[in-house]
């Protein structure tokens, strides 16, 4: 008996599962599974089950493909084999759905920003034009700057304020790293609404300064501050110890350390954090209301006078009802959309060809 299932063993060896390749059965099965759950849905929703609605029915054929999938598979493979492929058919799902959600939003944005989008007025002109004018006429000059303005205003006070505290926490650390660190966790999660009142009771109600945008960008600041320090103490701690360990035994001091081999090797992945928190600062429009005011025309000066931002902009314009109006708000959302990505692929691009020179 022993014999005979050694035999077996030697005569029938273990087969490992090729993760990366894709046979016809991994192709072939969850597609009939999709088309049978399709037919049983089909037949039972509508014509037999008291049920209605596309959703309810979409909802019904998902789970239904699941079961039918998972039968599949556990008819020719093991468990472990069932379980992955149940597991990537719900992260491809949930992949689907977040990417289709925002190729939704940003389609629509662009589909109903189209007709001011084309004109080349919008980023010429400021918003001269009444509600009834036409849309070659008047533009987002004004949101682009003050944008432009308030974000680079912010930038400057953030990044170096942010990576300094991200330093402090990783490379120094104690008791007072924790401190900051609780300290910081706990402001990213702050009121945009917040930020606004503080830097308007603190500085124009406190100093009686008006409305300006050098105000809106110390809001932005401060909303900006706390994701850019989280982020860039992850960055930090990434970095290989091996590599400060080196440095240290070379006879380079901890500043030196910091400076020529921990920050430029996290310099790709900071500016990713420098991204986020623009990201999140950006696109605020309470704070800038409540700082800076609105304005439908051109104002370059951040000291000086209301200035309006481009989230600002739109939101003012989608509340009117005037057609042209709403128009106009989602062509100003089409240009913030494409200024985010152009400050986010340069900077990619600049933190790259940093790291190969």
């Amino acid at each position: 008996m022993t014999a005979t299932l050694e035999r077996s063993t030697v005569d029938t060896p273990e087969v490992k599962r090729d993760l990366r390749g894709r046979t016809i059965d991994d192709r072939v099965a969850p597609l009939g599974a999709a088309l049978g759950a399709l037919a049983l849905i089909s037949l039972l929703y509508d014509r037999i089950l008291p049920l209605s609605g596309s959703f309810g029915f979409v909802v019904c054929w998902y789970v239904t493909f699941i079961l039918l999938y998972a039968l599949v598979s556990a008819y020719r493979h093991p468990a472990p084999a069932v379980t992955d492929r149940i597991a990537g058919a719900l992260i491809r799902t949930s992949a689907f759905i977040v990417g289709g959600s925002l190729a939704l939003v940003i389609g629509y944005v662009f589909v109903r920003g189209a007709p001011a989008f084309i004109h080349p007025n919008i980023l010429t002109e400021d918003l001269t034009a009444g509600p009834h004018d036409p849309l070659t006429t008047g533009g987002v000059l004004h949101g682009i700057v003050g944008t432009a303005i308030q974000i680079g205003i912010a930038i400057s006070i953030t990044l170096p304020l942010g990576i300094g505290c991200a330093v402090f926490m990783t490379e120094v650390g104690g008791k007072l790293a924790r401190v900051v660190r609780t300290v910081v966790e706990a402001m990213t999660a702050l009121p945009s609404i917040v930020c606004g009142l503080f830097v308007y009771i603190a500085l124009l109600l406190t100093f009686d300064v008006q409305r300006n945008g050098f105000a809106a960008s110390l809001a932005i600041s401060v909303m900006m501050l706390p994701i850019i320090a989280r982020s860039s103490e992850v960055v930090l701690r990434v970095v290989p110890n091996g590599l400060r360990e080196a440095s240290l035994a070379l006879g380079a001091s901890q500043w030196q350390t910091v400076r020529k081999v921990v920050l430029p090797t996290a310099r790709p992945a900071l500016a990713t954090a420098m991204v986020l928190g623009i990201a999140r600062g950006i696109g605020e429009t309470s704070p800038v209301l409540i700082t800076a005011g609105y304005t439908t025309f051109l104002n370059a000066n951040p000291f000086e006078g209301p200035m309006v931002s481009l989230p600002l902009f739109a939101y003012t314009l989608a509340r009117s009802p005037e057609p042209l109006f709403q128009t106009r708000a989602f062509g100003a959302a089409a240009v913030l959309m494409t200024l985010v990505l152009l400050v986010f692929v340069i900077a990619r691009l600049a933190a790259a060809g940093r790291r190969r020179s």
